[in-house]
């Protein structure tokens, strides 16, 4: 693409690289308006599109293409759209309540072109909303769009900050939420306090997965815990690692245990030499 831009858009902030006429220039945090499969939308612009951008965001297909800069008109009317979307908001709840649907309302979506509005409910089963989807049409008058999700999406569309007091991976720069596992926090050592290590969301950090790689790399390093190791203060057996520091305790033959430097092991004696 001859001229492209990486552009955030969205409650649920998509990233997609977006086309721009030949001789447009967009600066970083530039909002814009900008064309989806959705219709016209609200963005924030991220970075010129390049090699690299596609390969993170892992597509080579445009999302759309940039209209224009916002306007102060524009600014204006996306207040007022606010406010429309606490009314449809509201309505919606009320019409769920009566017609007893087993679902809980979210957050709600109105394109910022009024081309549909998107409803985002939590629901442990199916719902059958046909006739729920048929009244917010009529009484709206514009497409209407329900959108299951779950509770990691939910996070993602109302959390602001997390316990390190900078906003949500979720809502800032993730495109993909990876799977975390208890694995993950027993290998980095951090508290296993469910309270501690779970996001806004109630389910692990995605931060515990940032690191997991570089730890896993750096364990393979060390002998296993369990190991017997010839060290140069004599023969011990591995019961503890510091993976970061690349270091192990060793409890020497003699009775007593010290943190030993990867470095001053001369030889694995009997167990596996790396982690698994």
């Amino acid at each position: 693409m001859a001229n492209s831009f990486i552009v955030r858009y969205g409650s649920m902030r998509s990233i997609g690289e977006f086309s721009a006429r030949p001789d447009d220039v967009y600066r970083r945090d530039e909002q814009v308006l900008v064309r989806t499969d959705r219709g016209i939308e609200w963005g924030d612009i991220l970075c010129n599109a390049s090699e690299a951008t596609r390969k993170y965001l892992n597509s080579k297909k445009s999302a759309g293409r940039i209209l224009r800069v916002i306007d102060d008109q524009d600014t204006k009317s996306r207040d007022e759209l606010e406010s429309k979307e606490r009314h449809e908001f509201s309505r919606c709840g009320e019409l769920i309540a009566e017609r007893k649907l087993q679902m809980d309302l979210v957050d709600v979506e109105h394109i910022f072109g009024g081309e549909r509005i998107i409803f985002y409910y939590l629901a442990e089963n199916r719902v059958d909303f046909r006739e729920l989807v048929k009244d917010l049409a009529r009484e709206f008058n514009t497409r209407i769009e329900m959108r299951q999700i779950g509770v990691r999406d939910e996070a993602k569309l109302l959390a602001d900050y997390g316990d390190c007091g900078k906003p949500v991976c979720c809502n800032t720069h993730l495109s993909e939420m990876p799977p975390v596992s208890m694995k993950m926090a027993k290998l980095q050592k951090a508290t296993l306090d469910p309270n501690k290590i779970s996001g806004r969301c109630g389910r692990l950090k995605c931060c515990l997965r940032y690191e997991y790689d570089t730890y896993k790399e750096y364990q393979r390093e060390l002998p296993k815990v369990g190991s017997t190791v010839m060290t140069r203060e004599g023969q011990g057996r591995v019961v503890a690692q510091e993976i970061l520091a690349q270091k192990i305790l060793v409890n020497f033959e003699g009775g007593t245990t010290k943190m030993t430097d990867a470095s001053d092991i001369v030889t694995v004696i009997s167990g596996k030499k790396k982690s698994n």
